[in-house]
């Protein structure tokens, strides 16, 4: 039987987490054995259920010393189990699956997920594992760039693989899931919600959306809420941070911090708006393809590889837009945007989000996991 043995830290919450569900889900439907390895996490409930198997180890540990005990681990298993493809999803988990790649002459995939920090040639290093497999599945043709100019890893080895989404799940939520979301959340009838739904870190730029928000006419806001939804997976000064800064607007209240987020699907189709405020490159940017497919109005930073999934001018006609691209770090242009998604009329509302569905398209679950099954099935021969 064809066994697939994925690697990452933990099965808690994000997108490399949930690809890999998705993919042993696709494993499991075709036949084959799904294994993850991970330190476990809220995800391995749902990883279960698809037919996939956990195999606990402490693979979120950077430590030289526990990284090389991994490799052994991961050598074991992949003979004990015997593993057809190792793939691994993050750099410290992945340096522990090549060396027990070579020692069991297993078949090594990597997934380079994210524009990771490149400062100096140690890091440069560390990076470069992701660009170390028999077969590199890039999530973007921006992040297949990255792998070209940083490691020199190009042609036949890289593959791009846009990250998927359940495009129909996104579409056809209950009512009964949106309202029962919105009434978790404390918004009212009648409320409007603009949406931020990403992990809490600096990076994701919640501090430009709250700035942003802040900065509309109050007229306009008096009807919203911003809602920002997402794990702060431990970082309470930045919460802290968020929460001072709400308050010094006066908007404590209008503004909330929700936290974890279980069902998107439910979130994107609550929202009357949806903002992908990152403030460094997003090296695909999963929400803005969920908030499209859910049929609204979303408006990303203009970084990364956002120009692959939202289109906008000048990369196409004012009427053929299907969101909004915006400079990063940038509250005054994200608040004129956000005033413009707001004061849509109903038809051109409704033809953006059609527009925008349509886009979504292109990035289906199914086309994921098969371009992805593909590649297996290519080094298994």
């Amino acid at each position: 039987m064809t066994t697939i043995l994925q690697v990452l830290p933990e099965l808690e919450t994000g997108g490399v987490e949930r690809t890999a569900v998705d993919i042993a889900q696709a494993c499991t439907a075709r036949g084959w054995r799904a294994l993850v390895a991970s330190q476990g996490g809220r995800l391995v409930e749902e990883l279960e259920s698809v037919g996939g198997e956990h195999i606990f180890m402490p693979l979120a540990s950077k430590n030289p010393f526990v990284m090389a005990a991994n490799a052994g681990r991961l050598a074991e298993v992949a003979r004990r189990e015997d593993v057809s493809i190792l793939h691994a999803r993050s750099r410290a988990p992945a340096w522990s699956a090549l060396h027990a790649a070579r020692k069991t002459g297993t078949p090594f995939v990597t997934t380079y997920h994210g524009a990771y920090g490149q400062k100096n040639p140690l890091k440069s290093l560390y990076n470069s594992v992701m660009a170390r497999g028999d077969a590199v599945i890039a999530n973007s043709h921006f992040t297949a760039g990255l792998i070209r100019d940083r490691h020199g890893v190009s042609g036949d080895r890289v593959t791009v693989i846009h990250r998927g989404t359940d495009i129909d799940e996104i579409a056809k939520v209950p009512a009964e899931r949106i309202a029962r979301l919105r009434a978790a959340w404390g918004v009212e009838e009648g409320e409007r919600v603009v949406l931020q739904l990403a992990r809490l870190t600096t990076w994701k730029g919640q501090g430009v959306t709250i700035d942003a928000f802040a900065a509309l006419d109050p007229a306009l806001r008096k009807d919203c809420v911003l809602i920002l939804a997402g794990d702060a997976q431990g970082r309470e000064a930045y919460v802290a941070e968020l929460e001072a800064c709400i308050a010094s607007h006066g908007l404590t209240g209008r503004i909330r911090l929700v936290g974890h987020c279980a069902d998107v699907a439910a979130a994107m189709n609550a929202a009357e708006v949806v903002t992908v405020s990152s403030i460094e490159p997003e090296a695909f940017g999963r929400a803005a393809v969920e908030a499209q497919a859910a049929g609204r109005p979303v408006i990303v930073s203009d970084l990364g590889a956002v120009p692959e999934t939202v289109l906008a001018p000048p990369q196409v006609a004012a009427d053929e837009r299907t969101g909004w691209r915006v400079p990063a770090n940038d509250p005054a242009a994200l608040s004129k945007t956000l005033s413009e998604a707001l004061t849509l009329d109903a038809r051109d509302r409704d033809a953006l989000c059609a527009r925008a569905r349509a886009n979504s398209t292109r990035f289906s679950l199914e086309a994921m996991c098969d371009a992805t099954l593909a590649i297996y099935s290519r080094l298994l021969g």
